[in-house]
């Protein structure tokens, strides 16, 4: 079985290089990872991983033509969530539908559902829902995952999952990173938005049911 291409934007933040490790070892896809620095892209190369090289509030039509599928991980950090966090996941959600990809998996935040629930966060919350939004009516397959808080704790390999939780809570990067691989599947969690904190359930279990 061929591997398919996952193109992990954000490849080189925390999460995003939990999740460049986890399909390298995986036996069902290989990562690409999308890049802003040259040093990175040779830092990623040097690894034997592939790499492309672009900024996500430049052209991005190229990045996606030979991948099969996407993780969108990437964040400003609140330096510019308008042409990062919304605008360039809503170009590279265009760029993977027009390269005729199979699946776009958002990394997304609780609360995006409602952006004013959180004051100091609401302009962060606002371009991811406004991002997710995009995905959802683009015609491309969709998962996206919103965690609560990220923290470095080591991951446990368990989650809850809901449609929508009453409180919010954290969670470990290194499970919201095995949920973002778990949910590439075409047949899992297809079409849908859902929340996910600390819990006791195997996240592909939690996934799957």
């Amino acid at each position: 079985m061929k591997k398919e291409n996952v193109l992990v934007a954000g490849a080189n933040g925390t999460t995003g290089r939990i999740i460049v490790d986890l399909l390298k070892e995986s036996n069902k896809y290989k990562p690409v990872a999308l890049v802003r620095k040259k040093e990175q892209k040779e830092d990623f190369e040097s690894n034997n991983v592939s790499a492309i090289l672009a900024d996500l509030e430049e052209d991005l039509s190229s990045t996606t033509e030979n991948v099969q599928k996407v993780i969108f991980a990437a964040g400003s950090k609140g330096k510019n969530v308008k042409g990062v966090d919304q605008e360039g996941a809503k170009k590279l959600t265009d760029a993977a539908k027009k390269s005729g990809a199979s699946k776009f998996v958002m990394l997304s935040s609780m609360g995006a559902d409602n952006p004013s629930v959180n004051e100091e966060m609401q302009d962060y919350l606002q371009a991811k829902q406004n991002a997710d939004e995009h995905l959802k009516s683009s015609g491309i397959a969709y998962s996206i995952v919103r965690p609560g808080s990220l923290n470095n704790n080591d991951g446990s390999g368990k989650i809850k999952l809901e449609k929508k939780f009453d409180d919010f809570g954290e969670i470990p990067r290194a499970d919201v990173a095995k949920t973002l691989v778990e949910v590439l599947d075409d047949n899992v969690r297809h079409n849908e938005v859902f929340e996910i904190l600390s819990g006791d359930t195997e996240i592909e279990k939690a996934v799957r049911s």
